[in-house]
């Protein structure tokens, strides 16, 4: 990435609050750590831990009540081998994982509690968050306290900014399965049982408030897959893959949410990353630089919440001169209840570069205990050279408007002469290259409404990639805040975390 402030870093990608069956949910730790491992860098699966102020005075909400309470037994049975679990997964270097709780709270808005090195023995069942504050206080070991789906209205599980702190609470979750609450007309939009957006809940209205956080997406995916495509991540500048590192990250907002596809986004103001508190100038260079997964769409810079720059890269002419991103995307189809897919592909002449899965979970209405839902196993065999083999499982799509689809996206030196071939569920595939500049080309694996897949067109680097720099002239009169958003065309989106400049001191006073 072309900006120094992130010289000393490296991007890492992760999750850190999603399910398993160890709580509510489906699919074991144990499947969860294995998809984790497909696509993420770091991830924490998380267990549901309490819920004092649970409504119990509707019958209608008896359901409710059974499940989350069979889940916070579960979870506190499940506690210590968790622990013991997540601790010999990690592997600085390769994969770092935390241990973490949720806590839910009506009054307050649900919290995720995240641990560095060593967790509390026990799971803490309080009432108030600044109860919850002490108790993570006399931790001996570091700890986060991250509200979650802060979007819903305060009193209904949205966040409580009156009773927010930055203290143990640096970074708050935007994005997740339950969408996008950067303000109350984001997308993704909220459109889960729970209810709508409410512009007083969302991180515009924090910051408006003078609040300081950074901005982190997780996918709270209740079937064992972490990542799960879409749902939600976070990525982080650090120095190093291991918990110290990915930790220090965190904990100085150095972090930004997407949705799902990995987005490199470096956003600096006076050479400072993101996250920084910066003393009063006047003169503020931004730079902004991307590198998508799939064709950028939009590039936003905001100050105080409202956009003061917007580019949108054009639609580039075919150009073999620079990797080329080529997505293969799987599933659909109304024959088959599930599809088991079985991917072995290869470039000819030309050179794959790296690949990168969208590797989605099933999706689950209303959390169960039981293991009724199953829990897709990928398995991705890629270490290099021109060859990748997946196997994964696709359910029909839900609705019109809801992808169940997998996907991989492969970075590739091409040429005119550069082929994909591939055998596919059975089906030999022997595809060149630059016909996919010019389109997507699809396939069906048998007849009419039988599952199918499609190589979507494929990117020149041009439209992919994108970076600028703008300057902006503060007046001094209060707090400035920063951020930039992201969108590509397949509606994937990402957020960085604010870069905020501080006002100009008042002249003192002659004695």
């Amino acid at each position: 990435m072309p900006d120094s402030a992130y010289a000393d870093f490296q991007l890492y990608y992760g999750d850190i609050h999603n399910h398993c069956n160890l709580s509510y949910g489906a699919g074991s730790l144990a499947d969860a750590l294995h998809n984790a491992r497909l696509q993420l860098d770091f991830a924490s699966v998380t267990l549901h831990g309490h819920w004092d102020d649970m409504p119990q005075d509707d019958p209608r909400l008896g359901y409710l009540v059974d499940y989350h309470r069979q889940g916070f037994q579960r979870a506190r049975a499940s506690w210590a081998d968790y622990l013991q679990a997540t601790d010999a997964a990690n592997r600085a270097g390769e994969f770092v994982t935390f241990p973490s709780f949720e806590w839910h709270s009506m009054r307050y808005g649900d919290h995720c509690i995240l641990f560095r090195d060593v967790a509390t023995p026990e799971i803490f069942h309080v009432a108030h968050v600044e109860e919850l504050r002490q108790r993570l206080r006399k931790h001996p070991h570091p700890s986060l306290l991250i509200p979650h789906h802060i979007g819903y209205l305060q009193g209904f599980r949205g966040i409580n900014w009156d009773a927010y702190t930055a203290e143990l609470s640096p970074v708050v979750e935007i994005m997740s399965f339950h969408g996008a609450s950067e303000y109350s007309a984001a997308e993704p939009a909220y459109l889960h049982a729970m209810g709508p957006r409410d512009q007083r809940s969302t991180a515009q209205y924090g910051l408006a408030q003078g609040h300081v956080f950074g901005f982190v997406g997780s996918s709270d995916h209740h079937s064992a897959h972490p990542g799960s495509y879409g749902y939600g991540q976070v990525a982080v500048w650090a120095k190093n893959l291991s918990r110290a590192a990915i930790w220090d990250a965190l904990q100085n907002r150095r972090c930004y949410a997407i949705t799902g596809d990995r987005m490199a986004l470096a956003f600096s103001l006076n050479n400072q990353p993101m996250g920084s508190v910066l003393p009063f100038t006047h003169d503020r260079q931004i730079s902004v630089a991307v590198e998508g997964a799939s064709a950028l769409d939009s590039i936003e810079v905001l100050r105080n919440n409202r956009v003061i720059h917007r580019e949108s890269p054009p639609v580039a002419k075919p150009d073999f001169r620079l990797p080329l991103k080529v997505r293969l995307e799987m599933g659909w189809g109304e024959l088959e209840t599930l599809t088991n897919w079985d991917v072995d592909l290869r470039i000819v002449g030309g050179e794959l570069l790296d690949i990168e899965p969208h590797l989605r979970g099933h999706d689950i209405g209303i959390p169960v205990i039981e293991d009724a839902t199953p829990c897709v196993l990928s398995h991705l065999d890629y270490a290099g050279g021109n060859r990748v083999h997946l196997r994964t499982q696709t359910p029909r799509n839900a609705t019109v408007r809801s992808a169940a689809t997998q996907a991989i996206t492969l970075s590739v030196n091409a040429s005119e002469n550069t082929r994909i071939q591939a055998r596919i569920n059975g089906i030999d595939i022997d595809l060149p290259v630059r016909e996919l500049l010019q389109g997507a080309r699809s396939f069906y694996t048998s007849g009419f409404v039988s599952p199918s897949f499609v190589f979507h067109r494929a990117l020149p680097r041009a439209e992919y990639t994108h970076n600028f720099t703008i300057s902006d002239r503060g007046a001094g009169m209060g707090r400035d805040w920063y951020y930039a958003r992201v969108r590509q065309r397949n509606g994937q989106w990402a957020w960085a975390s604010p870069i905020w400049v501080e006002k100009t001191e008042p002249p003192s006073t002659p004695s």
